[in-house]
């Protein structure tokens, strides 16, 4: 069995739920307190052990390569002005793992974006996680997910249960076996009435590289776009996929809601800021009723 040592994120997306801010931020940058929400999730893996990650950018996303890039300027200011603490901050943006990018030229889709990183992953087993996904959980989500490749040696797919009325909005898996986990295959986006389970996939994959030779096969799907999802469900026919149900919570960064919750619950996290926060809505609470 092969060690999980590489992650693939996708963070090509335009962000048009977070438009108009988004004409000039890339959505993956916006803070969750004071640290982006891609920063948390590059976080997450190297917790987990990755030691080589790929971000899947495009041509308007160079903000991201010079976040996670040295900043000789500021690191020589910083130190000169004799901030410390942030310049330990921020030196450890740059050392937080092996960190590469390459563009998606045209937005073609999840599925085209991880192909492109198949001469990055080589013949190994790795990591899809993308960039809306944020999870907060005391053991980390992705390690969640890598325990379970190593039990089973095979693709793993992350999962929370969701409500009824939710389940348009995500893949839902449909389980073979329901006491090991083993999958079937995955619904995208079905009507409440034709869903197979309320097990949503949620931004967390393990894939063997076999999936390489099924992306440059795939044909286009929603959105006219080439799905990571479609693939998966085509590797499904030819190899086992287990899911791995998440312990932790879910914050969907993509929609604004989502967002501003992660704001509120990351800062209650905070010792310095615990107290401030809980002080202001309580005020807000008064004032509505």
């Amino acid at each position: 069995m092969k060690k999980i040592r590489k992650a693939v994120i996708p963070v090509a997306g335009m962000g048009t739920r977070f438009l108009p801010v988004t004409k000039s931020v890339a959505k993956e940058m916006l803070p969750i307190v004071n640290k982006p929400t891609l920063h948390y999730i590059i976080e997450e893996a190297v917790q987990s052990g990755i030691e080589e990650i790929l971000l899947i950018t495009n041509p308007y996303k160079k903000v991201i390569e010079d976040y996670f890039d040295q900043s000789y300027e500021l690191e020589h200011r910083l130190e000169e002005k004799g901030k410390t603490d942030e310049l330990t901050l921020v030196k450890e943006i740059s050392n937080m793992a092996r960190i590469y990018t390459i563009r998606q030229g045209e937005p073609l889709g999840s599925g085209h974006a991880v192909l492109l990183a198949k001469n990055f992953v080589g013949d190994e087993p790795f990591v899809v996680m993308y960039g809306d996904d944020l999870m907060k959980c005391e053991r980390p989500a992705l390690q969640q997910l890598i325990d379970v490749y190593e039990k089973h040696d095979a693709s793993v797919i992350g999962t929370m249960k969701v409500t009824e009325d939710v389940v348009e909005r995500y893949g839902i898996l449909e389980l073979e076996d329901e006491k090991t986990g083993k999958l079937k295959t995955m619904v995208e986006k079905p009507k409440r009435e034709e869903a197979p389970s309320l097990f949503a996939g949620l931004g967390r994959y393990i894939v063997k590289p076999e999936i390489f030779s099924v992306l440059e096969q795939l044909k286009r799907g929603v959105g006219n776009e080439y799905q990571f999802s479609d693939a998966m469900k085509e590797l499904m026919k030819k190899e086992p996929f287990y899911m791995c149900e998440i312990d932790g919570t879910y914050y969907d960064t993509g929609s604004q809601f989502g967002y501003l919750k992660a704001n509120i619950d990351f800062a209650l996290q905070r010792e310095d800021l615990k107290e401030q926060v809980l002080e202001h809505m309580k005020q807000i609470i008064e004032e509505e009723k």
